[in-house]
């Protein structure tokens, strides 16, 4: 069952909430061992949870949209009281005293939170390889990489242990997994979802997301979680747009571009398979003209000095004083040198030297400066190609789900796994990865619409016409 039709089984009291958890229990009992999906399972506090849903049916009331729906949350979303490690040594065993604003909607909407999924350290990666709990494996592929950073999230769906899921996505690490384990996966507009208990990798790229099977159940996750949050004070002063009244608005009359560049450089099944998601979208109605925006060719670039000089900042509270790991040494300076280093994973401290590099003075307006320049030059491009078309259209990833232990040594080669998503993040832009083709050996492949801010209604219309195109293909 999808996750609308347990909610709707549950609030018609022909299903119990408890049962819903309990057969997601059972399926993350069945695989988990094997695929390392969850690293934490709240067992008693989602069985607690679901009682407490069953108890408000019975007494007539509506526990909402998604009443009794077993949803994973990334190790990065904080949770009262649930571990909340970023898949790191340096937080393991920390609880939480409050919980992020998304999850706090989720459990207003009645969703019952089964446990945290592992992910990249501190989100930064592109595999789920890591992470401290070691990889992920993907549920279609076990020999492949679910992608990353929210692998686990993505594989938790795959693997059919939850319905729906959220992530997180700084540089494309919703959607490239989405894509790899044959998801929907949503990036908000920036601000849209609030980032209050979201531990930050880069505070101006990060956003929650939500991962599924299919459109409708994704727009109804990003719903609940949508909204200001005062909280937030980069939260967008408005309410959550209604996503599910448009599902089934078509794109008769839209202008779509299929972008050059985000299909540059990619499988052959890749650029067919995007190809193919464009003629749908034209057979439905919608005029396809294909576009270039060489700025997107920086986005990598930049990226890669913005993200790691916000991780140096952000991740500068992980001093072995306040919480999470401490080593002890002679004094405070040994202290928190010894609790860094054995506390934090190669790229995470890859991650923080490049960033500090960045940031340093001499160095400031020749790298970091630069770089914030590069991303108000791909903003205008985005503007400039939005004035032309709606929606734009290209592959979520260059590749279908590659082999475990296949790039872990060369980071570069990692990073190129995001290279089609990472503009959108860098814009603040919305973006949702569709499922839409095969790769070469038969593992799924992902195609992404973008749009401009606020534009989510436009694009789950247009995934909902991809995700039937597909379907009757």
């Amino acid at each position: 069952m999808n996750a609308l039709e347990i909610a709707a089984d549950v609030r018609a009291g022909e299903l119990s909430a408890v049962a819903a958890v309990d057969d997601a229990l059972e399926a993350i009992a069945r695989r988990n061992e094997e695929l390392n999906v969850f690293v934490h399972v709240d067992r008693e506090g989602a069985r607690a949870r679901a009682a407490e849903i069953d108890e408000r049916v019975a007494r007539g009331e509506d526990p909402g949209p998604l009443a009794g729906v077993p949803v994973g949350l990334k190790d990065n979303l904080c949770q009262t009281g649930v571990p909340t490690t970023c898949g790191s040594r340096i937080l393991a065993g920390w609880r939480p005293p409050y919980s992020a604003t998304a999850v706090e909607r989720l459990l207003g909407a009645g969703a019952i939170p089964v446990g945290k999924t592992n992910m990249d350290e501190f989100a930064m990666g592109s595999s789920t390889e890591t992470s401290a709990y070691g990889p992920t494996r993907n549920p279609v592929a076990p020999d492949r990489v679910p992608g990353g950073s929210s692998g686990g999230s993505a594989a938790a769906v795959a693997a059919a242990m939850v319905p729906v899921a959220l992530g997180s996505d700084t540089g494309g690490s919703i959607r490239q997994p989405a894509a790899l384990c044959g998801l929907v996966g949503i990036k908000p507009t920036y601000g849209l979802v609030s980032r209050y208990g979201l531990v930050a990798f880069a505070s101006s790229l990060d956003q929650i997301g939500p991962l599924a099977r299919t459109v409708a159940e994704a727009a109804t996750c990003l719903e609940v979680i949508a909204g200001h949050d005062p909280r937030d004070s980069t939260s967008l002063p408005e309410p959550a747009p209604d996503l599910r009244g448009h599902l089934d608005d078509g794109v008769a009359g839209r202008r779509v571009g299929l972008i050059r560049e985000l299909v540059e450089g990619a499988d052959p099944e890749v650029v067919a398979a995007t190809r193919a998601a464009a003629d749908a979208l034209s057979a439905a109605g919608a005029r396809v003209i294909e576009l270039s925006i060489p700025e997107l060719r920086l986005g990598l670039s930049a990226y890669y000095l913005i993200a790691p000089a916000e991780a140096s900042s952000n991740l500068a509270r992980y001093d072995g004083v306040r919480y999470g790991l401490r080593v002890d040494a002679d004094d405070v300076t040994a202290m928190n040198v010894a609790t860094r280093t054995a506390g934090f994973g190669a790229e995470v401290k890859r991650r923080i030297m490049l960033g500090t590099y960045a940031l340093s003075a001499g160095y400031y307006d020749a790298y970091y400066g630069q770089a914030l320049k590069v991303r108000t030059v791909m903003i205008e491009a985005f503007a400039r190609a939005y004035e032309q078309v709606d929606t734009l259209l290209g592959a979520t990833a260059p590749t279908e789900a590659f082999a475990l232990g296949a790039k872990v040594a060369d980071p570069m080669a990692m990073y190129l796994s995001d290279v089609f998503t990472i503009p959108t993040n860098l814009s603040g832009h919305a973006a949702i990865s569709v499922p839409f083709g095969r790769g070469a050996t038969g593992l799924p492949l992902g195609v992404q619409l973008l749009g401009p801010a606020r534009s989510e209604t436009r694009l789950v219309s247009a995934a909902a016409v991809l995700e039937a195109g597909r379907e009757e293909a």
